[in-house]
């Protein structure tokens, strides 16, 4: 047994199984539940910063190391200075989560990252002025071991130490109380939002209520099935048709038209052309008159002030497509009862 794991616990050192491979481990990654909770004062909870980026688990065996999204495509072309900096950890046998961002005037930026999310080779990726930044916040695998049941205050303990922390790996920080206040200050300081963790929860492979999403506005992903023609000097398209799954349904939830430079509206619409089908994917009729329809492949994140009655978005403005989404994992997200 390693330096690292002999320092936990007899009881934590009891919770340690040996490891299924890397990848079987990444496969699965933990979900977090939206949660309009803000009472945390019962304790037991640590709260991170909710990173606007995307997700992406890495594996370093003895095959190397292996970037991985939330859907188990590889990504080390795209991020090549992080497979660069993983390599030269000293540690050689791990299995870490965490979120990959770009940061624009001191903030995390969604639309920033989208450079660098299209991008499949290396050397493109390297000449790249997008810089970009993994922050991992916990580790499944160590030097042989399974960590999933341990508490995830001793993962984080074990993660701190394991690796060796420089640009572009970053250690994601906790604060161990606060709640509403924290919330609070995340929101004033533009950030997302806040990941409350419960402290002793082991890492589940499912979308949990151990881990609580904490927005400061909403905005969740949504399946594109179409889009209407651009009008006036306009170009690309006009807006975006959007729609979540309910069951086997694709339900629509309104159009967005903001949010797009021009070279985002030449780029989608390509796709959609290539997307092109006559028949209308969404189950709810759409009363667009210049609608034109697309096989729902295309994964977008919506920012919104809020859902209508009738259940269309308000407001809604268009932050970027999501390449790491599966377009039938895409639901309506509603807040757990705080």
């Amino acid at each position: 047994m390693s330096e690292l794991l002999s320092s936990l616990t007899d009881d934590e050192r009891r919770l340690l199984s040996d490891a299924p491979s890397g990848a079987e481990l990444a496969a699965q990654p933990m979900l977090a539940t939206l949660s309009d909770r803000r009472d945390f004062h019962a304790g037991g909870w640590i709260f991170e910063r909710k990173l606007d980026g995307v997700r992406v688990l890495a594996v370093r065996d003895g095959r190397g190391v292996r970037l991985l999204s939330r859907t188990g495509q590889r990504q080390n072309a795209t991020y090549p200075e992080i497979v660069d900096a993983l390599r030269e950890q000293g540690s050689d046998d791990f299995v870490l989560d965490g979120e990959v961002v770009a940061y624009s005037h001191g903030r995390t930026d969604f639309s920033r990252l989208q450079q660098r999310l299209g991008i499949t080779d290396e050397r493109r990726a390297r000449a790249s002025k997008v810089a970009v930044t993994y922050y991992v916040f916990d580790i499944l695998r160590l030097d042989g071991a399974d960590l999933t049941r341990l508490p995830l205050r001793a993962r984080k303990a074990l993660l701190r130490r394991a690796l060796s922390y420089h640009p572009p790996v970053r250690f994601t920080p906790h604060r161990n109380e606060g709640g509403q206040e924290l919330l609070d200050q995340a929101c004033a300081r533009g950030w997302e939002g806040l990941i409350a963790k419960r402290a002793a929860g082991g890492y589940q492979p499912r979308r949990s209520g151990d881990w609580l999403k904490l927005k400061c506005q909403r905005g969740q992903e949504f399946v594109v099935g179409g889009f209407t023609e651009p009008a006036g000097s306009r170009t690309g398209f006009g807006a975006l048709l959007l729609g979540y799954y309910e069951g086997a349904h694709l339900r629509y939830a309104g159009k967005v038209g903001t949010g797009y430079d021009r070279a985002t509206l030449r780029d989608i619409r390509g796709r959609l052309d290539e997307l092109a089908t006559a028949t209308r994917p969404f189950d709810d009729q759409v009363r667009e008159h210049s609608a034109r329809w697309a096989r729902p492949e295309l994964v977008a994140e919506v920012g919104f002030s809020e859902w209508t009655r009738d259940g269309m978005l308000r407001h809604p403005r268009f932050l970027g497509l999501r390449r790491d989404k599966r377009p039938r994992e895409v639901v309506r997200e509603k807040p757990v009862a705080g």
